[in-house]
């Protein structure tokens, strides 16, 4: 079936995108390199890689490395791409003690289905095995604690960790990550090789013929969302006049919540994206891989509590009132970007977020919580976060499994006053 109509075509390619941007991470992020098996493909240039298979991050991020935005100072990465077509994988994952962890699962239209970890299935051992829509055998393995349903063949499981400042503790997180295993139901090895078809680093606008190859393969494997309807195939000559036009659009299009004294949430969504097609778009273009708001939030603040933005010519102060911080069922932190790049900002004390965690955090008589943000040294009676000289800045407050107070949106969040 063609479509002619340019509005249909613009519906149908925005409702799409988000599955052609999951296309696009496979690509980017599956493992070239098995450990044992070893590389998926001898050419270095070759599309073709590893699924069920766990590649990590075994250090927290600094201020030198440039491949993501914005991100976090708190956790360890772990990830894995799922190929369920040739039957479930059973996910083995330790004992995790009392840290924070979570596996998150993506499905290929960026919906946060599901999770594995310390707010949903517990910090014990565990085994966790994970079918797609034809399987229907019901046998499972010894062991197995629960079963996740995942709605196509092709899952996306972000994993993070918690790592403390503490000494040796990145290497006792090394360990625990070396133990997440993806496995068959005979307990054999569940990877093998798959043909992404994609060049996972070109993030420009594809081609239409290249976005229409794509998104045929991976429909046949991931069709619409239950109760989504999607008129499929458009005309090539309309989707290559529209696509770039598009993809500009979600790239400068900005659409979130306002909280209140300067404070916005980018994206918010719990299990699903519903029939929002254009936020689930804009989110996959630029925030591709967020988790649901039960798992963590992120307050964000590009401007000061008048509404100025934020500079590191000036100094500013953020206070919490006694009784009035964040409320986090795991862990809050607060962490510092230069607006220019959206990357760390290179300091003396080497601090890139501040929270509940941070040594030597100081409260005051009254119990409040006060954080200088600024360029210089304010002194030691202090919390200082360092903010780039001169330069604009934002920066994230990330909430940990936060308290209801903040996802049913009762929270009074404290603006940034300026001191200058």
């Amino acid at each position: 079936m063609t479509i002619i109509n340019d509005s249909i075509v613009r519906r149908a390619l925005i409702q799409t995108l988000p599955l052609f941007e999951m296309m696009r991470m496979r690509a980017a992020t599956t493992a070239r390199r098995h450990p044992t098996f070893g590389f998926a493909s001898e050419s270095r240039d070759s599309a073709v890689r590893w699924v069920n298979l766990f590649t990590h991050t075994h250090r927290k991020l600094g201020p030198d490395d440039r491949e993501v935005v914005s991100p976090n100072n708190d956790t360890v990465y772990s990830n894995a791409w799922l190929d369920l077509s040739q039957g479930p994988v059973v996910i083995d994952s330790p004992d995790m003690g009392d840290r924070y962890w979570t596996l998150g699962l993506l499905d290929a239209w960026t919906n946060p289905f599901a999770y594995v970890g310390r707010r949903t299935t517990g910090n014990r051992r565990q085994k966790t095995l994970v079918h797609g829509p034809r399987w229907r055998d019901g046998n499972l393995p010894e062991g197995v604690s629960q079963v996740i349903a995942a709605p196509g063949d092709d899952v996306w499981l972000i994993g993070r960790v918690l790592v403390d400042d503490s000494a040796g503790d990145v290497d006792t997180v090394r360990a625990l990550q070396n133990q997440l295993r993806l496995s068959r139901l005979d307990g054999s090895d569940a990877a093998f090789r798959i043909d992404t078809g994609l060049d996972g680093s070109n993030a420009q606008t594809p081609s239409a013929e290249l976005y229409l190859e794509t998104l045929k393969a991976a429909l046949l494997r991931n069709p619409p969302p239950a109760g989504e309807t999607l008129t499929w195939p458009p005309d090539v000559r309309t989707v290559q006049t529209l696509l770039p036009g598009i993809f500009e659009e979600l790239r400068k299009q900005n659409q979130p919540r306002q909280l209140g004294a300067g404070w916005a949430l980018p994206m918010e969504v719990r299990t699903s994206w519903g029939s929002d097609y254009l936020t689930r778009a804009r989110v996959a273009r630029n925030l591709i891989g967020a988790l649901g708001i039960e798992e963590a939030m992120y307050p964000t603040a590009e401007v000061d509590v008048h509404g100025l933005e934020l500079n590191g010519s000036k100094r500013y102060e953020l206070r919490f009132p006694p009784g009035n911080g964040p409320q986090v069922g795991a862990f809050w932190s607060l962490t510092m970007y230069r607006r220019s790049d959206c990357l760390f900002v290179a300091n003396p004390i080497g601090r890139y977020s501040i929270g509940d965690r941070t040594r030597g955090l100081r409260h005051e008589a009254d119990g409040s919580l006060v954080i200088r943000l600024q360029a210089t040294d304010p002194g030691p009676d202090h919390n200082w976060l360092p903010a780039p000289d001169g330069e604009a800045f934002y920066v994230v407050l990330r909430l940990y499994q936060p308290k209801s107070v903040h996802l049913e949106s009762r929270y009074n969040y404290p603006g940034l006053q300026p001191l200058d």
